[in-house]
């Protein structure tokens, strides 16, 4: 008869969490890359995402929402909040993988649920991988529940001609208009979901240079927005044009305006010398999905929704948004 041997105690970890400094961001930059390649299986771990950055655009857009796991000083692990208004989100949480199953996500986990109640956030969420039970009992220990598979899409750019000149960008906004086209693009959010406000996004990567808003026109007012990362350093990369937030506002013309609204951001993209174009987009919402898949666009990746509460947000039928809350 075999002797099964009891399996090791493993001791606790002199844990400290604390917010994020500047001088962590090589650090949890390296960690946020090895803890994503290892899990996924790639040879060099080290090599996700290429040129691609994260942790220093998020810790710049609002350093006060970033947090840091330390063991005996050492740093371990990080977190970023991101508040769009009445809606919040997180990630990405990362931990070095020789630290992992040792408590420190859920020390992470803590300043993030701290900060979207101190910040009244309603409607908070996350994306992570849907076949991990390890990762979504972590976030459902935290009241976030699964809900919708989100699919992260991308096609090859190619010119249209029916973006015409309907469009504009922030950055060729004159200054003293910009608070306007704030207001103007916080209308369009809040009638898609009350409090849905990007604007912190907008002004993040126009100060950051990380690539530009297009701002779509219909009529006297605006149809639409889309904030897009574009190039190395942002969360595109070479070669890419990302479109982390989109949409376009509720009304009888909405599918036509994000028709048009999609041509614009390929025409950006144009501009800014990408190949793809990329996108994420719930599946639950069926006609912005659906459009991106008439028009091209192939899943690359997918991941699921999780929610705090456990409902459905913005994520429902006819509603013309996307993003994926990576």
């Amino acid at each position: 008869m075999r002797r099964e041997t009891a399996p090791q105690a493993v001791s606790p970890l002199d844990l400290s969490v604390r917010p994020l400094a500047e001088t962590d961001l090589d650090t949890a930059d390296r960690i946020f890359r090895l803890a994503f390649g290892t899990f996924i299986g790639l040879p060099d771990p080290s090599a996700f995402m290429g040129d691609a950055g994260f942790v220093r655009t998020r810790w710049r857009a609002d350093p006060s929402a970033a947090f840091g796991a330390s063991v005996d000083g050492e740093l371990v692990g990080s977190n970023f909040a991101t508040r769009w208004g009445s809606v919040g989100f997180f990630g990405p949480l990362t931990i070095r993988p020789d630290v992992w199953n040792r408590g420190v996500g859920k020390r992470l986990m803590e300043p993030i649920v701290a900060y979207f109640d101190a910040q009244g956030i309603r409607h908070a969420g996350l994306f992570t991988f849907p076949h991990s039970q390890k990762h979504i009992g972590l976030y459902q220990r935290f009241g976030f529940w699964p809900r919708f598979l989100t699919a992260v899409m991308s096609r090859p750019v190619t010119p249209t001609a029916d973006a015409a000149s309907s469009w504009t960008t922030f950055s060729a906004v004159p200054a003293d208009e910009r608070s306007t086209i704030l207001s103007d693009c916080r209308e369009v959010t809040d009638a898609i979901y009350e409090g849905l406000d990007v604007s912190s996004e907008i002004r993040s990567v126009d100060d950051q240079r990380l690539g530009d808003t297009v701002l779509l026109q219909g009529g006297d007012r605006l149809a639409g927005l889309a904030v897009c990362h574009s190039g190395p350093g942002t969360e595109a990369g070479s070669g890419t044009c990302y479109i982390k937030f989109a949409a376009v506002r509720p009304g009888a013309t909405e599918r036509e305006d994000f028709d048009r609204l999609l041509s614009a951001c390929e025409a950006f993209a144009v501009d800014a010398g990408a190949r793809r174009l990329a996108a994420g987009v719930s599946t639950a919402r069926h006609e912005a999905y659906a459009r991106l898949l008439e028009r091209g666009f192939r899943t690359d990746m997918q991941g699921v929704a999780m929610k705090r509460p456990n409902e459905a947000g913005y994520n429902r039928a006819g509603v013309y948004v996307l993003d994926d809350w990576r």
